[in-house]
């Protein structure tokens, strides 16, 4: 035995010592299922570190963001009892961010209410945007927002209630029962929509992108008067010329500006850009994107472009469903105003107010004359009065041709820019629309 020490009665205790410093990174629960010692578990009940508490950050800062916003707060309890329980009578629309409600409040007043689907692509931070957006912007062309519900990790925005739903509803897909949208209506809700990013982009203070510009994001009232909603994806533009470059392109395919698409590149032009595809929408009574059309006409920017540069072709982009009853010079100066906001160049595009200018001629159908009593001899009288009618016609035609020139100098002046940075596109543009203010000047003369 003494030849083998290892073996020896005092040597035993070391790998005992070292089991039992091993024993020290073990588990609580060892894998066989035997309790340790009691002294152990409290040795190892101390070095254990607590769990980490639950992550409520997110709600934290909502509720904090939310605390000095002036719009009213509503309980999930509430708007439950307003909407009978989201049955789905009261469904009005869903999309990436949830859905829409028609609820009615205690007060007996209609309102619309949106909840946000938790795994939807609208977050918390479109929500906070959405609620300090609408509380701080008032305009007649903007809808207006009525309170909001923060409640655990529900959210919910209340707006006013839109009875003619979305532009959406009445220019696409439309049913037999459905009258059309007649061509001054069109003219209106564009001129509306103009003017609600005019509020955003010149008048309110900072400016404001607002990057998700499309034809179910336009709510019309009972009158027709157009309202922008969805406020999630705007942003506070930059100051001077300098865009604000996002390295996460939001927004909708059809819609989006062509730079902002290729390098996230947004400006207040990004919005017109937008806006020229609502106005064709309007024109043509297409999809901005339609899978359901011949491939070379399923994107309607792409599809109209080669019509812009022939003016003599504008009236081939009208709606069938128009039937023919519109004014040609009107839907000359609409698609013209339409060409110069999808340019390619951002530059190069025009300013949302001046797009409002051009179209302000063209809501409203000209006024017919009155023919004033006779006071003269049946005879005379009708030869009088055929000549005031022929001259109060020609005044009020002279009248509207004039405001069709002012309107395509401004569009070609623009075009003559395009021309001056060396654009392929707006050189086409240029001539073309050269060619129209010509034939509209000799019209006037």
């Amino acid at each position: 035995m003494s030849c083998f020490p290892c073996f020896s009665f005092g040597e035993k205790k070391e790998p005992k010592r070292i089991e039992s410093s091993r024993k020290e990174h073990l588990p609580m629960t060892p894998p066989n299922g035997v309790a340790f010692g009691h002294e152990e578990k409290q040795e190892q009940q101390q070095q254990e570190p607590p769990p980490p508490p639950p992550d409520n950050s997110k709600q934290k800062n909502s509720a904090e963001a939310t605390e000095n916003i002036a719009a009213k707060t509503f309980t999930f309890r509430e708007l439950a009892t307003a909407t009978k329980n989201f049955r789905p009578e009261c469904l009005l629309g869903e999309g990436g961010f949830g859905r829409v409600y028609k609820g009615r409040l205690e007060n007996d007043q209609s309102v619309a209410v949106k909840q946000l689907d938790r795994n939807g692509l609208q977050g918390n931070k479109e929500f906070l945007v959405e609620v300090m957006m609408l509380s701080s912007l008032h305009h007649e062309s903007l809808v207006s927002l009525i309170g909001y519900c923060a409640d655990g990790d529900q959210r919910l925005l209340v707006y006013e209630f839109m009875p003619r739903g979305s532009l959406d509803d009445h220019l696409h897909d439309i049913t037999p029962e459905q009258k059309p949208l007649d061509w001054f209506t069109r003219m209106r809700i564009a001129t509306g929509a103009a003017k609600g990013l005019e509020y955003l982009h010149e008048k309110a203070n900072p400016p404001v992108i607002y990057r998700d510009l499309k034809s179910s994001n336009i709510l019309l009232d009972e009158e027709f008067n157009p309202k922008l909603s969805d406020f999630g994806l705007a942003k506070l533009s930059p100051v001077g010329d300098k865009p604000h470059v996002s390295s996460r392109v939001m927004g909708t395919y059809g819609y989006c500006a062509p730079e902002y698409e290729r390098s996230g590149q947004l400006t207040v032009k990004s919005d017109v850009y937008s806006f020229g595809v609502v106005l064709l929408e309007l024109i043509t009574g297409r999809r901005a994107i339609d899978t359901t059309r011949p491939p070379e006409e399923q994107n309607l920017v792409t599809w109209a472009q080669p019509v812009f540069r022939v003016p003599k072709r504008f009236p081939e982009l009208a709606d069938p469903l128009l039937n023919g009853d519109f004014p040609v010079s009107g839907l000359n100066q609409a698609v013209a105003v339409a060409a110069m906001c999808l340019q390619e160049e951002a530059m190069v595009r025009p300013l949302i107010g001046d797009a409002v200018v051009a179209l302000s001629f063209l809501t409203t159908a000209p006024p017919k004359p009155v023919t004033p009593a006779p006071s003269t001899p049946p005879h005379e009288s009708s030869e009088s009065s055929d000549s005031d009618e022929n001259q109060d016609e020609e005044s009020a035609d002279d009248e509207r041709q004039r405001a069709v020139a002012e309107a395509m100098e401004w569009c070609s002046n623009s075009i003559g820019t395009s021309k001056r940075s060396n654009s392929g596109s707006s050189r086409k543009s240029h001539s073309g629309s050269s060619k129209y203010h010509s034939e509209s000047d000799d019209a006037s003369s």
